[in-house]
């Protein structure tokens, strides 16, 4: 996944430097380190996408068994009634 998220990335970086040169009406391979620049910002930005979305991914977990168990005191305990 990870190896997938940088090439993904890469390509993001790349396409939008070179939609951005076209926009401009430039060559497309106009300053050759902008694109090498695009491309190592989109791959940090997909990655930190990835490690964003997994830790989210386990705070709901955290939070669903905090509420399964809040749910199960309160309807299913019958020490205070």
């Amino acid at each position: 996944m990870p190896m997938s998220a940088t090439v993904i990335g890469a390509l993001l970086g790349l396409g939008t430097q070179m939609y951005s040169n076209a926009l401009r009406k430039l060559p497309y391979m106009r300053h050759p380190w902008e694109h090498l620049l695009g491309m190592g910002l989109g791959a940090v930005f997909a990655n930190q996408m990835v490690k964003w979305d997994a830790k989210a991914q386990e705070d709901l977990d955290k939070l669903l068994v905090k509420a399964r168990q809040a749910n199960e005191r309160r309807y299913f305990d019958d020490d205070e009634d």
